[in-house]
């Protein structure tokens, strides 16, 4: 008889339960990315889910479940097949699932049996995280509830467990999305502009391990750059004396290594002629292997990894505080990252699909990830470390309507931080998000830096600064901006750009929005690039320590990404964008200045004039002579020449052009409120609203294509109903390498 794989054993009897159930295919969701061709039920996220703290020895409970929508606190039958096939660990609403529904109760069920060899050992059941609460059941005896959207869990399972045989796992999932007040991030029922579909149910995966009476429960590493050493804080299960040993590795070779009994620290001098400190340009990992052992034999045995590298503020030759990376000045730039698909939503359909956002981002020149309202699986930030980049891990927002909201808050942030503490690339926690349930910051920031002393705490990323913490943080659409000066923290842009373009055929669905609208690839191009050329401008002048740029991709009806949301088309030129990214963007040509460089004088009227007054042979001479920009004192950011407090004013001007490119011209405007500008005749740019600073407007194709070297006329109108009024605008070229 043929020896059968251990894989090919486990597998077999995962799909036991299953052999008559109807075939599985993803529903048919608005849209796809291409790994969703390669998830089936006997593929599924087959990874180990936890590398810093691996062992060898594991079963996989990814695939088809049973799922039954439940209504109401509907009594738990065991032993009683679901009427429906979900692929776990894909939730509920997603295609990938195969369910694609919305509810707030679900059971899941399925059967497994344990390896032989496992038999006389503890067993563990393992959950990634669920979304919100799961009520645990084995063969009919409740295991455990546990509420969280985001945290991993477990179960020794064994005392419920059959001596052989068939064993049942039930879980009772319940997660009331904007019905409760519990983190969610930004779920909803009814997804709109910033708000996206829910994530219910299990969504990362499940796994059993078999373990000794005394094993690893978790790993808590610290490293010290300052004295050269990794500290292993305690973290074992007590039981009979054990002995515990480390040793780390560069490669296959042994850098350090300590030993002591179980309950001691453990602390691995590293010599300095070896210390690799960790960075997103050399982003080295020493490896780790921490092994239990009881009168001379191993009982557990677990494989890490870790970086050596230091977080911390510190002063500039100027005096002004900055974020630093192993003791320097690391400016850090990165995209706002949401982490949804369109596929899985909240899981990625494949641990390639997962690793390909985190080296695009790479590609296109960023040093920083914001990773938005989530935590992802622990895999994503294995890729962080792996790869190099920096990462902002935000807290998912809570709203805490309810009383029990901001205990529950409370202890997922704790749990965030502790199962998220080993990453070298995490470099700051950000509590809150635009005070979205904000609540007791002061109190949470002192929590926050007592749990982890090693990184920065930004108490909240836009609108509602409690002035604590590390960083002062403002959001400004499109910007970029700085806040003032702060001698104890450092200054940073938590949010910018939102410069939006749809793809036809790479859209969720036809309606779709962005902060900025973008009519096409070179439009988007030219703007990010200038946006980052200001944002190097304000690290250098104004101390801005970190920009962060929404979005990584488009998510759902938003399309502020730098790549549509099924991740196929990359909407820049990715050399443009990496160069500006890294600080070698576009240098500018200034051909029309503004005010606040040099005022201009303009012809212009407060009356009506003939309808040719946009045309280059319109006879202005009648029209009054000042200088820009035209407006009332007290509107934001004005710089006026000439008082204009009429409803409506008309400019004009002559241009001289010699030595350009037309597709590298940018106006850069201040309107307050609804402005048109024409270039010979032809319209240029139409907007409405208002500004409160000077921002970059792409200039229409076919005023673009009208521009001609020698004398161009410019011909302006802007309209006022209300508050303050402004006019002025200037021309510049982007000269790229």
């Amino acid at each position: 008889m043929k020896r059968q794989s251990f894989s090919s054993v486990v597998l077999a009897l995962i799909l036991t339960s299953f052999a008559v159930a109807e075939p599985w295919k993803p529903a048919a969701g608005p849209l796809m990315t291409r790994w969703a061709k390669d998830v089936s039920p006997e593929n599924v996220l087959p990874e180990y889910p936890r590398p810093q703290m691996a062992r060898t020895e594991w079963l996989n409970l990814n695939g088809l479940w049973q799922l039954q929508k439940q209504d109401d606190h509907t009594k738990v039958e065991f032993g009683k097949e679901l009427p429906l096939r979900i692929l776990v660990p894909f939730p509920v609403e997603s295609a990938l699932s195969g369910v694609m529904q919305r509810g707030e109760r679900f059971l899941y069920r399925r059967t497994f049996q344990l390896p032989e060899k496992w038999r006389g050992r503890r067993i563990l059941l393992h959950f990634g995280a669920v979304d919100w609460e799961a009520t645990v059941f084995v063969n009919g005896k409740r295991q455990g509830a546990h509420r969280g959207g985001y945290d991993a869990f477990s179960y020794d399972i064994t005392d419920a467990l059959k001596p052989s045989g068939e064993q049942e796992l039930i879980v009772k999932v319940f997660d009331p999305t904007e019905g409760g007040s519990q983190p969610r991030g930004k779920q909803t029922n009814k997804p709109q502009g910033i708000y996206y579909t829910p994530a219910t149910g299990i969504w990362q995966t499940v796994w059993l391990e078999p373990m000794a009476e005394v094993h690893l429960e978790r790993l808590t590493i610290v490293p010290d750059v300052d004295n050269s050493c990794l500290r292993l804080r305690d973290n074992f299960l007590r039981g009979l004396p054990c002995r515990v040993r480390a040793v780390a590795y560069d490669g296959k070779t042994e850098v350090a290594r300590d030993e002591q009994m179980l309950g001691n620290e453990i602390k691995l001098d590293i010599p300095k002629d070896q210390l690799k400190l960790w960075s997103p340009e050399n982003p080295f990992l020493y490896d780790l292997l921490v092994t239990i052992e009881q009168d001379g034999k191993k009982i557990d045995e677990v494989r890490s990894y870790f970086g050596m590298r230091k977080i911390d503020l510190g002063k500039d030759e100027r005096g002004i505080t900055r974020m630093r990376l192993n003791g320097k000045a690391y400016f850090q730039v990165g995209p706002l990252d949401q982490g949804f698909w369109p596929d899985g939503i909240y899981t990625a359909p494949t641990d390639e699909a997962l690793r390909f956002d985190i080296e695009k981002t790479k590609e296109l020149g960023f040093n920083m990830i914001r990773k938005h309202v989530k935590v992802e699986p622990a895999r994503w930030y294995y890729w962080c470390d792996k790869l190099g980049v920096v990462v902002w891990q935000d807290m998912p927002s809570g709203y805490n309507i309810k009383p029990e909201a901001a205990p529950q808050f409370e202890t997922e942030l704790k749990r965030m931080i502790e199962g998220r503490f080993n990453h070298p690339s995490i470099a700051a926690w950000v509590v809150f998000n635009e005070g979205w349930g904000q609540h007791d910051t002061e109190r949470y920031v002192a929590d926050v830096k007592k749990w982890d002393p090693s990184r920065l705490v930004d108490n909240a990323s836009g609108w509602t600064d409690k002035q604590v913490g590390d960083l002062n943080d403002i959001h400004d659409y499109p910007g970029p901006a700085c806040p003032p000066p702060d001698a104890k923290r450092a200054v940073v842009l938590g949010e910018f750009g939102g410069l939006g373009l749809p793809i036809e055929g790479h859209t969720w669905t036809k309606e779709n929005w962005g902060y900025r609208a973008m009519k096409d690839r070179d439009e988007l191009t030219a703007r990010y690039c200038n946006l980052l050329r200001k944002a190097y401008e304000l690290e250098k002048t104004r101390g801005l320590s970190a920009v962060v740029y929404t979005q990584t991709t488009d998510v759902e009806t938003e399309c502020n990404g730098l790549l549509t949301y099924d991740r196929e088309v990359l909407k820049v030129d990715l050399k443009k964008v990496a160069a500006a990214n890294r600080g070698n963007g576009p240098k500018i040509k200034t051909i029309l200045p503004t005010a606040q460089e040099k005022p201009q004088n303009w012809r212009y009227t407060f009356e009506k004039p003939a309808d040719d007054w946009l045309q280059p042979a319109f006879d202005d001479s009648a029209w009054k002579t000042g200088p820009g920009g035209f407006g009332t004192e007290k509107t934001p950011g004005a710089v006026v020449g000439t008082v204009w407090n009429a409803p409506d004013i008309w400019l004009r001007r002559e241009i001289e052009l010699t030595d350009f490119k037309r597709e590298n011209l940018l106006l850069v405007m201040h309107h307050d409120e609804d402005a048109e500008v024409y270039i010979n005749g032809i319209l240029a740019a139409k907007v409405s609203k208002f500004t409160q600073d000077y921002e970059d407007c792409s200039l229409e194709t076919a005023a673009r294509a009208a521009i001609v070297p020698g004398k161009n006329t410019i011909a302006v109108h802007c309209k006022q109903t209300t508050g303050g009024q402004y006019i002025d605008l200037g021309l510049l070229e982007l000269l790229f390498e």
